[in-house]
């Protein structure tokens, strides 16, 4: 039962245009990506879906393997559904390409759970939020999920909603002493079963996920269920020249 990951890459980033070649200590941030997504032991094959061929030449310039797709996807979901149908993997894992240093583990972590249950089609991951700032941003993506680890909502919002200060959320950070979490931050990787795939890329746009403007509603919209699965991480997501500096600076301080 294969495994493949697939970044999507699109040039014309609307708040960072060429994102996928903007440098990171010397390298374009799809290497950073492709390179991080490598080193998990769980995947068979690595591959950039991309319709540009700039991000094509940089990435074979690096030893990597892109393939050209359509330029009219209206989503990265449609672009890596192209790719896969040229695959035969089992398990397709869509991981952003606005994750340049994503970890292993984190993609072990959400393949995991579809591979114990044959009944969950789609699968992502979450790492607790424990700055207030962060809670209330939109930029950052929340999740609410049962105890069996399936998603309730997903939203920009700053959810759960405190209304009974009295109680908390709490959470273990890498081993330190519990303290206040706020919410759970959703990060953009995907693990889709192969027909589910196909079959959420055809599925029409519902009017929630446009008004948060994030696709993975359609799927609970149409009664389909996502296991999300709460993992460590806490790197850099990539959207604007800022978050640039902030991945440098990430970088720098692991070196150290």
């Amino acid at each position: 039962m294969a495994v493949a990951a697939i970044i999507p890459a699109r040039y014309g980033s609307t708040r960072l245009p060429g994102k996928p070649l903007a440098l990171i200590d010397g390298k374009p941030m799809i290497q950073h990506v492709y390179e991080s997504a490598s080193k998990a032991r769980i995947l068979d094959r690595v591959l950039v879906a991309t319709d540009d061929q700039r991000i094509v030449d940089a990435v074979k310039k690096f030893g990597g393997e892109a393939i050209m797709t359509s330029s009219l996807h209206a989503s990265g979901t449609d672009r890596i559904a192209e790719v896969a149908r040229g695959l035969k993997h089992e398990w397709i894992v869509n991981v952003q390409g606005d994750l340049p240093f994503i970890q292993a583990a984190t993609i072990s972590r959400a393949v995991q759970p579809l591979r114990r249950n044959h009944a969950i089609p789609m699968g992502t991951v979450c790492n607790a939020i424990y700055d207030e700032d962060e809670w209330r941003n939109p930029n950052i993506v929340k999740v609410l999920m049962d105890r069996a680890g399936l998603a309730l909502s997903f939203t920009r919002s700053p959810v759960p909603y405190v209304r009974n200060a009295n109680v908390v959320l709490t959470g273990n950070d890498n081993g330190k002493p519990a303290r206040r979490v706020w919410g759970f931050r959703h990060l953009g990787l995907y693990v889709y079963r192969r027909e589910f795939l196909f079959k959420f890329a055809r599925l029409r746009p519902t009017a929630l996920e446009q008004i948060e403007s994030l696709e993975q509603l359609r799927a609970m919209e149409y009664g389909y269920r996502i296991h999300v699965a709460r993992v460590d991480e806490h790197s850099v997501e990539v959207d604007t020249a800022e978050d640039l500096k902030r991945a440098a600076q990430y970088l720098n301080n692991a070196a150290n």
